[in-house]
């Protein structure tokens, strides 16, 4: 079992990216084994209200078993908490919300609502640190990314909440990790599409310093492709339980 915690539907608003339809995306997950994807809508992070695009996400989801719909929330809006309930009621594994798309300070009072109604309702929060490489990005692109500080502030904030962490480095996944307690570091998810492999090796270093059950599988496409990630697992000298955990069972328990 393969489940890919980290991908998109959806078109990207700043440059031409194929591989944004449902066809596309199951495509893409037959052609490296991805038995079920966690979806969210790519271009409905950039509208001024992104919970406009969930809709159309639990469509793809209710006419598509391998995808689970991962809606966004929005904590400035008047209706948020309303969209909240919405995702559990209809059984989401998790919401997603990106402050810096927003225009919302990640530690500010809006995410902090959130995090604590989150953590309350039992739901876990995907976060993503960024999309594409700075150096990729569009002149109108112009959202910060993601701060390791961020994350520390948020997990700290509430015990019952639980993070998912896109698009995270080494860099950034230390400085959280050992910046965090225990009971902190073990509430937090990180997937493996901004790892580095070999030969720099970063993903076989975070899994031995910090552990093997603090990661899960994850691919970023359209935007990346996915047999980047599947290649870093490969070559990470991984034993058979080992690698099943990071491909399906620790994503499994975290959001059990």
């Amino acid at each position: 079992m393969r489940i890919d915690v980290n991908s998109f539907l959806g078109q990207y608003p700043f440059r031409r990216v194929t591989g944004g339809s449902p066809r596309d995306l199951l495509a893409a997950m037959d052609r490296v084994g991805i038995d079920q994807a966690l979806v969210s809508n790519l271009a409905a992070m950039f509208w001024k209200d992104p919970t406009e695009g969930n809709a159309v996400l639990y469509q793809w989801a209710g006419q598509e078993p391998r995808f689970r719909p991962v809606p966004a929330v929005h904590p400035e809006l008047p209706n948020w908490e309303s969209v909240l309930l919405e995702a559990q009621e209809r059984g989401a594994p998790c919401v997603r919300a990106d402050p810096a798309c927003y225009g919302l300070d990640p530690e500010g009072s809006e995410m902090r609502a959130l995090v604590a109604a989150c953590g309350s309702a039992g739901i876990p929060l995907l976060l993503s640190v960024r999309l594409e490489d700075g150096r990729q990005r569009h002149p109108n692109d112009r959202a910060p990314e993601l701060a390791p500080a961020a994350v520390r502030a948020l997990i700290r904030s509430t015990g019952r909440i639980r993070l998912i962490v896109t698009h995270a480095d080494r860099d950034f996944i230390e400085q959280v990790h050992f910046g965090s307690t225990p009971s902190e570091a073990n509430r937090i998810l990180w997937d493996i599409c901004w790892i580095w492999g070999p030969p720099e090796d970063h993903l076989a270093l975070l899994l031995q310093t910090i552990g093997v059950s603090r990661f899960t599988f994850g691919t970023g496409m359209p935007l990346r492709i996915p047999e980047a990630s599947v290649a870093k697992l490969d070559l990470a000298d991984l034993g058979p339980d080992q690698r099943r955990k990071v491909e399906a069972e620790n994503l499994a328990a975290f959001l059990a």
